[in-house]
């Protein structure tokens, strides 16, 4: 039985095939955890108030405080900047 061997160009290693990609990684900039981070926030915050009946931002920082406030108010503007990205991402890739 014959064989056919690959040239040598093919024969490469599985670092250098993933190095010579052409896709390109893009690494999340400030602007990109700062809201991830807070959605992460709200949503450990959301199922404690579910599962325990604990709302651990009223607790640290008191319950209708200032403080309180403004990290609700910064986990509500992080959802919608996020549904801003995932529309203009959902739209670049149809």
């Amino acid at each position: 039985m014959a064989t056919m061997d690959s040239p040598m160009t093919e024969r490469r290693h599985l670092a250098d095939r993933r190095s010579k990609s052409t896709v390109h990684k893009k690494r999340m900039t400030a602007a990109e955890w700062i809201p991830m981070l807070l959605l992460i926030i709200g949503g450990l915050n959301w199922g404690l108030v579910g599962l325990f009946d604990l709302d651990l931002v009223a607790t640290l920082f008191g319950e209708g405080s200032a403080l309180s406030r403004v990290i609700y108010v910064a986990v509500g503007l992080s959802a919608l900047y996020s549904l801003y990205m995932s529309a203009r991402l959902s739209s670049k890739h149809t």
